[in-house]
């Protein structure tokens, strides 16, 4: 008997990966459950549950009494002396208590509350454990397709794919194995489910990891991510190593990097952009592949206005504005793109093109000299230029070229 206890705690343990502690709750609770039915209280009942020995043993405590009133908290002495020969009126007596006395249709009761108090102790491991791996890219092969839905085993573990995450390029088929992140764990009535994502910017993020060792050394840092799904996303990375550059580090020799991240999203397009601390060049690079002219930003309502030459405006707008749609997402501002024609009718109507650098006092001859020598010699040609060209130019670094904007924008 004991054998048998023990074998089936241990298998019970590993096979359902229930701490030893909590399953010895659940058999205690489950007997006291059992114990309540038949005598209507617990108060004078001890249980002792032995993982190890195998062993359940149920007592319950009674007063010897002259004469019984209560049976289920008083026994009489002549009763009680059966078992002990020593004891006295007033002594406490403990009985133990045979299971086979709570009689079939209790047993099979508690046999059922068991098995669904495991069962509920399965779920909420299966819930902690996969709370904690939240963020994680998992493989699972497709059991079920529904129209809004996709189940997956994973490890004998049904998660699911939703609608919403997944990639609506793709085409899904049952026995079919995919890799997804875990995105969340939700307690429902039938249990925790478990949220997949393929659409998620987690799912890229960690696919980057995989891929380029110095992201997941965190010597190159991924920004910020703009995805749209299936279609496009850009991403902004930045190196901690200045001998390391964190775009061709993401692109790998020959592109080998970025074309397994692209063949894992059913070739999505990905841009990979240097991130940089100035919203004026972040900005200009976020909306490759065109190049604008020049971008004004207003930090206040984190608006830009970007200048792109005229015949580059549908490359800086994209199908549909899904171009210029990512750039705000990634650099946070919310872009306006503007023909550089009719910028130049704009600065024209408000004369800002006749004003001469030489004429602005704020601006010292050094740093004047260094503008002339580089063919800047009026306001249009500093506001066209933007950050990105003066900073090109030797002795002026963003700080310098970010006063001059400064000066000119003030007039």
């Amino acid at each position: 008997m004991k054998a048998g206890l023990v074998e089936a705690f241990q298998q019970l343990v590993k096979e359902k990966n229930i701490d030893k502690d909590v399953l010895s709750k659940i058999i205690e609770n489950t007997i006291l459950q059992l114990v309540k039915k038949k005598y209507g209280t617990t108060d004078n009942f001890d249980i002792f549950v032995s993982m190890e020995k195998g062993e359940i043993e149920l007592y319950q405590n009674k007063i010897i009494v002259d004469k019984v009133s209560d049976e289920n908290l008083e026994i009489d002495l002549e009763t009680a002396r059966k078992v002990e020969p020593d004891l006295e009126i007033g002594d406490e007596y403990i009985e133990i208590i045979d299971p086979a006395s709570f009689g079939r249709r209790l047993i099979t009761a508690a046999k059922q509350n068991l098995n669904q108090k495991i069962k509920d102790a399965e779920k909420e491991i299966i819930l902690d454990e996969f709370a904690k791996r939240v963020g994680e890219i998992i493989m699972g092969d497709i059991r079920q397709l529904n129209k809004n839905e996709i189940f997956l085993n994973f490890d004998g573990i049904e998660v699911v794919l939703p609608k919403s995450e997944q990639i609506h390029t793709e085409r899904y088929r049952r026995g079919e194995n995919i890799r997804a992140v875990i995105k969340d764990v939700v307690r429902t009535n039938k249990g925790p489910e478990i949220i997949i994502s393929r659409a998620a910017d987690e799912f890229l993020i960690r696919l980057f990891e995989i891929e380029v060792p110095e992201i997941y050394d965190n010597i190159i840092e991924i920004k910020g991510v703009a995805r749209e799904a299936g279609d496009r996303t850009k991403i902004a990375v930045y190196s901690n190593d200045k001998r390391i550059d964190a775009v061709g580090a993401c692109v790998g020799m020959k592109g080998i990097r970025i074309q397994a991240v692209v063949k894992e999203l059913n070739n999505e397009k990905i841009d990979i952009i240097n991130w940089n601390s100035e919203p004026e060049i972040f900005i200009m690079r976020a909306i490759s592949p065109a190049k604008p002219v020049k971008v004004i930003v207003n930090t206040d309502n984190n608006t830009a206005i970007v200048v792109i030459p005229d015949d580059q405006i549908s490359l800086a707008i994209g199908k549909g504005g899904q171009n210029r749609r990512l750039a705000s997402k990634l650099t946070g501002f919310e872009i306006e793109t503007i023909r550089e024609s009719e910028y130049r009718e704009i600065m024209k109507e408000e004369g800002k093109e006749e004003i001469d650098l030489s004429d602005i006092k704020e601006i010292s001859p050094s740093v004047l000299s260094k503008l002339n020598s580089e063919g800047f010699e009026t306001v249009q040609d500093v506001l066209e230029g933007g950050i990105e060209q003066l900073t090109q130019i030797q002795g002026i670094g963003e700080k310098t070229a970010k006063k001059i904007l400064e000066i000119i924008n003030n007039l």
